[in-house]
């Protein structure tokens, strides 16, 4: 029998220390998933545009029903340090907003990408699911960061979010990537379509869903 070559590694380097999170339970996080899944703010299956802004966007929402969350992010091995390695659809990076579960074993980190995810999965399971070929680095943020720098990555260099990229996410969530050329151009002529997708995103931070599994015994 052929061992199966492990296509992704985590990358402690860059990963935060995010030990001070309180956990949720499995269905807790489960929920959440089916929850994000059916939500029509988010352009889930836009999969290949803005991937940062619906990780920023539910991040955000999470803080706002005090909520713990990260982000997960995986890189293809030559877009983070010029070795081997590619990810799906030829990206160079995907990111995901992700909640720590308070399992038998300790926490364990799992993804909520309902573009690339039909279920909850874990951050090493999501990155594996992504990676095209080995190898790819996967690792955990604080939810607060929107991206990492151009040039070198170093664990505590990368950009939080401030108001520019507020507005970028606002306009990744109305389909809107306001960081390209056409999409700078496509933001002139729909700033209605981005002030009512604002005014939903709004109504979703002030107002937390129903969640029946979080109704007793939220935190581990």
């Amino acid at each position: 029998m052929i061992e199966e070559l492990q296509k992704t590694f985590f990358d402690y380097s860059l990963t935060d220390d995010l030990s001070y999170l309180p956990a949720v339970t499995k269905e807790q996080a489960e929920e959440l998933f089916q929850f994000f899944s059916d939500c029509t703010l988010f352009r889930w299956k836009d999969v290949n545009n803005d991937c940062e802004d619906r990780a920023n966007a539910l991040c955000m929402l999470l803080d706002s029903w005090h909520l713990p969350n990260c982000k997960a992010w995986v890189f293809s091995g030559f877009f983070l340090n010029k070795g081997w390695g590619s990810l799906s659809n030829f990206w160079n990076y995907h990111v995901a907003a992700a909640i720590p579960v308070m399992e038998e074993s300790g926490v364990v980190y799992y993804v909520l990408d309902p573009a690339t995810l039909n279920r909850l999965h874990t951050v090493f399971h999501w990155a594996d699911g992504i990676t095209a070929e080995a190898y790819s680095y996967h690792l955990i943020k604080h939810g607060n960061y929107y991206i990492f720098p151009p040039g070198k990555i170093y664990k505590d260099n990368w950009f939080r979010r401030n108001r520019q990229n507020y507005k970028w996410t606002i306009q990744g969530l109305s389909g809107i990537n306001g960081v390209s050329k056409t999409g700078k151009a496509q933001v002139c002529f729909n700033k209605n379509r981005i002030l009512k997708t604002e005014k939903v995103f709004n109504d979703f931070k002030r107002n937390k869903p129903f969640l029946p599994s979080f109704q007793i015994n939220v935190f581990q």
